[in-house]
């Protein structure tokens, strides 16, 4: 194996680690030549677009990676600093292969790069990643052949007009909205696409700053969003946005300073793309709220379940021609987006539907908020596989319990749920629990966890 190369870098979805430890420019350059090597054998087409985000790190890697491309003969497009839903836009538009420099919400010592085929076409683990890791570590010989060429292209103003154009915010009462980019990319694409809307927007930590001055750009992580939490009370504002470090990933918070749970705001994305286009299908992650399935039906949509993860979203949208998939992590994924994942598309979807209506966004969620949920909750195991059969054989004899193993173990029963699944990276269990009342969900969070723990 190369030096420099681990290969727990090479996640399910994209690749990311330590920076010059693990990502170096030498490993950015051979991914480069590899990735070049790939799409050739998969006779994508021969230009390569690539942006890159705020960290410092990410120009001299892109620089390397381009000229691990460039060396195999092929074409690069640099768009410079860009949120990763603007990369998927420019893989989209151009109908070229990508590749995005970020390490998502990691820390700020953390890079990385997501791949994409043309038309923004996921590449993961399965469909592309494995083969990509073997041409890096094996080493790809540089052929003789002329050189590529690189260029640069600007593709904001590009991108901001395409989300516009895919929903109607143009009638919407005056709102104010608190938006909190993290010293992220959202500090970059934001304001250009909000300056067009009837609001009074309060901007926090918009300077563009790898190192995460102020907090992780990490949503998920309740200690993340408080800051915004109170501003959004402070200023009496209607909404709260808050987008991790690369922006793909959007959370709301109410009027209230109440995190929205992210299956309420993909049963009302649902909701709106059905009135759209009725008798659709929608996707929904496993860990997502049963009323998710329940918005769609009740909709005349067709709710189909899918793995965790955003290549298997964005491949079985593919293959069902579904309109929309969401994912209880915040990552929302549009048909008209090219099967991308869009946070900034998922927050205008928000902003249309509480300004073309007089009421807050509490109310105007709570159709989507019926059920009582966990959360993720980690453990750490020693032997996953055993822990998770274990817990199968005790539910598999209980009455009225039914167990699917899509993605982990999930169990059943009319009024509750729950998924235990194996992360990929570490010694974890991760479980999400789900029931129709409080007390039932402490009683069943309390149930795994001490079988987990025995």
């Amino acid at each position: 194996m190369s030096e420099n190369l681990t290969p727990s870098i090479f996640k399910a979805y994209d690749i990311r680690g330590l920076v010059d430890e693990e990502i170096t420019a030498d490993f950015a350059f051979r991914t480069g030549l590899g990735f070049a090597r790939f799409l050739e054998l998969e006779r994508e087409p021969g230009t390569i677009v690539i942006g890159e985000d705020m960290r410092p790190s990410s120009p001299k890697l892109a620089d390397a990676f381009s000229a691990g491309v460039t060396s195999n003969g092929m074409d690069v497009i640099r768009i410079g600093l860009a949120s990763t839903d603007m990369l998927y836009f420019a893989s989209g538009k151009l109908n070229i292969p990508g590749a995005m420099f970020t390490a998502s919400h990691n820390p700020a010592q953390y890079n990385g790069i997501k791949l994409c085929k043309s038309g923004a076409r996921p590449i993961g683990k399965e469909s592309g990643l494995l083969a990509i890791e073997k041409f890096v570590t094996d080493g790809s010989p540089i052929p003789m052949r002329s050189v590529g060429k690189e260029s640069r292209r600007d593709m904001l103003e590009d991108y901001v007009e395409h989300l516009l154009s895919l929903v109607d915010v143009s009638n919407i009462r005056p709102l104010k909205i608190v938006i909190d980019a993290g010293n992220g990319m959202a500090g970059y694409t934001a304001g250009p696409v909000f300056k067009r809307l009837n609001l009074e927007v309060i901007e926090m930590y918009f300077d563009l700053d790898g190192s995460f001055p102020n907090h992780e750009a990490n949503p998920l992580d309740p200690k993340n969003v408080r800051d915004l939490q109170k501003a959004v009370k402070k200023h009496k504002a209607d909404i709260g946005l808050a987008f991790d470090g690369d922006a793909d990933r959007c959370f709301l918070i109410d009027e209230n300073g109440d995190i929205v749970n992210p299956s309420s705001l993909t049963g009302l994305i649902a909701q709106r793309e059905l009135i759209r286009y009725p008798n659709s299908n929608i996707i929904y992650n496993l860990i997502s709220s049963r009323a998710v399935a329940e918005v769609v039906q009740e909709n005349g949509g067709t709710a189909i379940r899918s793995r965790v993860g955003h290549s298997y979203i964005k491949k079985l949208m593919a293959d069902t021609g579904a309109v929309f998939g969401g994912e209880h992590s915040g990552h929302f994924y549009f048909r008209d987006f090219w099967c991308a994942d869009s946070g900034m598309l998922a927050a205008l979807h928000a902003i249309a539907a509480l300004g073309n209506q007089n009421k807050s966004l509490s109310k105007i969620l709570k159709n989507y908020q019926r059920y009582f949920s966990s959360g993720e909750i980690n453990s750490t195991v020693s032997d996953a596989a055993t822990v998770l059969d274990h817990i199968e054989k005790l539910y598999s004899g209980k009455k009225s319990v039914s167990i699917d193993h899509l993605d982990g173990l999930t169990v059943s029963s009319e009024n509750w749920w729950f998924n235990l699944r194996a992360s990929n990276t570490e010694p974890l269990l991760r479980l999400n629990v789900e029931a129709n009342t409080q007390v039932r969900l402490e009683r069943v969070t309390k149930e795994v966890l001490d079988l987990i723990s025995a």
